[in-house]
Formats: structure tokens, sequence, C-alpha cells
């Protein structure tokens, strides 16, 4: 068993944890993701997001922030982990007994739509970015809004709590339909297309997944996003979605995040079961067929998953989809293969 994983926030949950005084690293931490977990489960390649939010007083310097970890990371644990540039660098990885790290933006905003400042992402390394996060950004729209998110949360803002459920599921429900890609933004991708960086449309609109795929020609990615007829949540996609992702030879990565497999009434727990995780496999399965299906567990972005809890259970969703009818060849593609696929052909 070999994993590539297409999002986890660990970077940025360290930068968090550390901000409250832990002394937690990459190698070792009580987080989703260290490397002793990604080794006990024989990962070969771990994409590591920078996570910023757009509504912070200054983004981009979060976003360097992060970066420094990063590469500090980078340097401190080089003998267990290399960067990922081109995609020859994860067989000369792997033969040096290395887990290869590939380095993503998870918020395009922060550029402030400056290709001059992208390009200078892709000098660092960012092979990926998610163009947009819950905020309008200057270069796309997204479906579910952080700002209508506080406020939905917000203590006394509705008369019952049938009220706020309703309300909260008209959110989580309904997508953006009219506002996608600006012009800005539709620069930006084709730019980093040109680069040879692989463009990520989790959490962006509706409109803003059909801009994307009018405006490219290479495959792109749904880095961590689920299917909508399984889970009406619009962080997953459509079956129309998936069948385009699919017919341009991207890919999308399973979404470990229990309100993204199954929908539950406002305030209720929910644990996650990998049993969800299955059911949207196999709707994909059916929708687009095995060759768009990657993992991106969103990992130190979630709640933990009680069935999934980290890195080092992967195992688990092996076993599940391999007892639930899904052959050896279909699972290897899911865990690895299609998303090399992208790689190969994008980086």
């Amino acid at each position: 068993m070999n994993i590539v994983d297409m999002h986890c926030d660990t970077i940025s949950a360290l930068y968090e944890e550390r901000k409250g005084g832990s002394d937690a690293t990459l190698f070792h931490n009580d987080l989703h993701v260290d490397i002793q977990k990604l080794k006990k489960s024989h990962y070969l390649l771990q994409n590591f997001a920078l996570f910023v939010k757009y509504d912070m007083e200054d983004p981009w310097e979060r976003t360097l922030k992060l970066l420094e970890i990063y590469k500090a990371e980078l340097e401190r644990n080089a003998e267990e982990l290399a960067p990922v540039l081109t995609y020859g660098d994860i067989r000369r990885n792997r033969e040096n007994g290395k887990i290869s790290a590939m380095l993503t933006l998870e918020e395009g905003g922060v550029t402030r739509g400056d290709l001059k400042r992208l390009e200078w992402l892709y000098e660092q390394g960012v092979r990926m970015i998610t163009v947009s996060w819950n905020f309008e950004n200057g270069l796309s729209h997204p479906n579910l809004s952080a700002v209508w998110g506080k406020v939905l949360r917000k203590e006394g803002a509705f008369p019952d709590e049938e009220a706020r459920n309703a309300a909260f599921l008209r959110y989580l429900n309904t997508p953006e339909e009219k506002k996608g890609l600006t012009e800005c933004g539709i620069e930006f991708i084709r730019r980093m297309e040109e680069l040879g960086m692989i463009v990520d449309v989790s959490h962006m609109s509706d409109k803003g997944f059909y801009d994307v795929l009018n405006n490219t020609t290479k495959p792109f990615v749904a880095s961590h996003s689920n299917a909508r007829a399984v889970c009406p949540c619009v962080r997953n996609l459509t079956d129309d979605m998936i069948w385009k992702l699919a017919d341009r030879g991207g890919v999308m990565g399973l979404n470990f995040c229990a309100d993204f497999l199954t929908q539950v009434p406002y305030g209720t727990h929910n644990p996650g079961t990998i049993g969800s995780i299955v059911g949207h496999a196999k709707h994909i399965l059916n929708v687009g067929g095995e060759d768009c299906i990657g993992l991106g567990s969103d990992f130190d972005g979630i709640d933990t998953h009680e069935e999934l809890p980290g890195a080092d259970h992967m195992e688990k969703l092996w076993d599940a989809l391999d007892g639930s009818g899904f052959s050896e060849r279909q699972i290897e593609k899911i865990f690895t293969q299609n998303v090399l696929r992208v790689y190969k052909e994008v980086l």
C-alpha cells in the first residue's frame, strides 16, 4: 500500500500549535499528520497546504510565515522527507527511501491577483493552488461564505434551534451559480497552467468550476471534495461536475470531513464513518469512472474523524474499500495512481 494525499493543513496547524506554546514538529506531534504516521501507512507523497484565511489583516505575511515553517521542517527532516518540484522528483525520492512533500497554497487570493507573486510562489516550490477558500478574494467566489457562516452561528440570531437548523442547511446546500472567476482570476489560472501549476477547484463556486473548465486545457483537480448526490453540501461536486472533471482527465480527492460525508442537523455531533467515505467513492466511480478518484483527506483542517483519526490509520480505508467490492487495481488507483497521472501530465 502506497498513499498520495492531495490535501492536509498540517503546516497551518503547526503554526497555531506553536502560537499556543507547543513544541510540536512535523516529525512528531498530536495532530492528524506527522512523519511517523506517514511512514506507518507507507505514504509515497503528501501535499502540504499553506492555508490562510483571506479576511486576516495581512494574509500575504501569514503565507510567508507558513512557508518559513514548511522550509524549516523540510530541512530538519531531510533524511525522511524531500520536496517535489517536478514529476521526476517523486521517483527519485522513492528510490532514496524518502517521502515526497508537495507544497500547495489554499487561498489564491493572498497574491491579490499579482502574477509576480504567483511566479514567486512557483519559484518557492508551490505546485498546486486552491484558487479560493470561503471568501470572495478578487480571483473567484466560493460556494460557502465564511462571513455568512459566522452570522448563522451567532447567539440570538434565530428564535429557536429549528429555525437556525433550517437556515444553516440552506447555507450548506445552496450553491453560488452566478458568480465565478473574475477576469483577474481567468488570467491567474491561465498563468498557472503556463508555469506547470495544478489548478484546484475545491471550495470554488459552481460557476467558478465551469469557468475553470472553460478557460483551461490541462487536467485540474478538486483536491478535497466529495459527491453532492450523496451529501448535499455544496463543498461537494455535482454529478455533472464529476463527469466533466473525469472527461478532462482530472481527479477529485475524497475528503474525510464528516460534514461533507453525511449531513446532520445543526449542533448534532457528526463522528464520521469509513462506510460513508466508501459510499462517496462508489458513487464517484459510477459517475466518473475509476480514473477520477483520489485522496484529499483534509487532515488537520477538519474535526477528527472518529473511525479514521489520522494518517496512521489509512489501512482501515483500504480494507473497507476492499471489503466493499473495489478491486485491488481500483484501490491502487484511488490511493496512488490517479493523482500521480495528473501530476505527471501537469507538473
